[in-house]
């Protein structure tokens, strides 16, 4: 099963821990060639020991080189980051803690803060954001559970499973009826239906709303007659592996701002709350009863590229790219 924008690392990832890795390798060097100028510099008596500095240099060096390694794949290489994110600390709070007994000078916390702190918080995030993939990773279809939950017949009459043996099926698992995401989510279908239809595939809608509420709704899109799916018990969310959302991936700065941009510059506005308000949804391309390709949203506010789902090139979402 293939799995569509949810899992990549972020654009400024590769960048910042390149960055932190070349600094690491520079001040390797720099400890290695001149283990007593660092000393000089911050009015430090410097230590007899010139090979244990040396042998912090090398220390950073392999830090630096770990970095590089993971900037190839932040989220996966996260317990490189995290080792990172613990010299870098350790390293900040043991020069503040010598400055407080007077063993350092004060002057030299900018050093702390060079080596140290400005480093921690952007590998925090990283961190943050590989927990966050790992949790969805962790939502694996289970083969069992998607051929009972594709025994689900649509407002037509067929089985999913059923529609899936004639031609690929984009299953779409929108949000409630209220709210301006799902509407702009059905606004995008409606306009790129037939391109999708031209690919060969066959769209097919699922939602909380009674299959009454469902009709008029989706009528107002122009998708009447495309295949429904009413859930308002959320099995074939729960089944897909579609969670509740968290107050972030509902409430963030970014959903609040794209959620101005869709109900009110798009002009999709809201509506009456009807179903799960913290359903979070998705998209699925099934073919003879099995997941090609899937997109869980990151966000309320994500805009999938669901054409995209259907070919298979590599997605990009203007709004929330990776």
């Amino acid at each position: 099963m293939a799995s569509t924008g949810t899992t990549k690392s972020k654009s400024w990832m590769k960048p910042l821990l390149t960055t932190a890795g070349l600094y690491n390798l520079i001040c390797a060097l720099y400890l290695v060639l001149a283990p007593f100028d660092l000393f000089e510099r911050s009015g430090v008596e410097a230590p007899n020991l010139p090979l244990l500095v040396q042998m912090l240099g090398l220390g950073a060096g392999v830090l630096g080189l770990g970095f590089l390694l993971a900037a190839s794949d932040p989220l996966r290489h996260w317990p490189v980051v995290l080792m990172g994110f613990a010299a870098k600390l350790g390293s900040a709070l043991g020069s503040g803690l010598a400055v407080w007994h007077g063993q350092l000078p004060a002057g030299s916390l900018w050093l702390a803060l060079l080596n140290g702190l400005i480093w921690c918080p952007p590998l925090a995030l990283i961190l943050v954001f590989a927990y966050q993939s790992s949790l969805r990773q962790r939502r694996v279809l289970s083969p069992e559970i998607v051929r009972m939950a594709l025994r689900r017949r649509s407002n037509q009459g067929v089985t999913l499973e059923e529609m899936s043996a004639l031609s690929p099926v984009l299953l779409v698992f929108l949000r409630h009826s209220g709210c301006t995401f799902c509407r702009e989510a059905l606004a995008d279908l409606a306009a790129r239906r037939k391109e999708i239809e031209a690919q060969g595939a066959r769209l097919t809608l699922v939602h909380m709303g009674s299959e009454e509420h469902g009709a008029k709704f989706f009528a107002r899109y122009g998708l009447q007659n495309v295949p429904r799916v009413s859930d308002p018990e959320r099995a074939l969310y729960r089944a897909f592996g579609l969670p509740r959302g968290s107050l972030g991936d509902l409430f963030g700065p970014r959903v609040w701002w794209r959620g101005f941009q869709a109900a009110i510059l798009g002009r999709h506005g809201v509506g009456l709350l009807n179903g799960d308000g913290f359903q979070m949804p998705g998209v699925f391309l099934l073919f003879h009863g099995e997941v090609l390709r899937s997109y869980r949203h990151l966000s309320a506010a994500d805009r999938p590229d669901y054409l995209a789902l259907v070919t298979g090139r590599e997605y990009a979402s203007p709004e929330f790219s990776s």
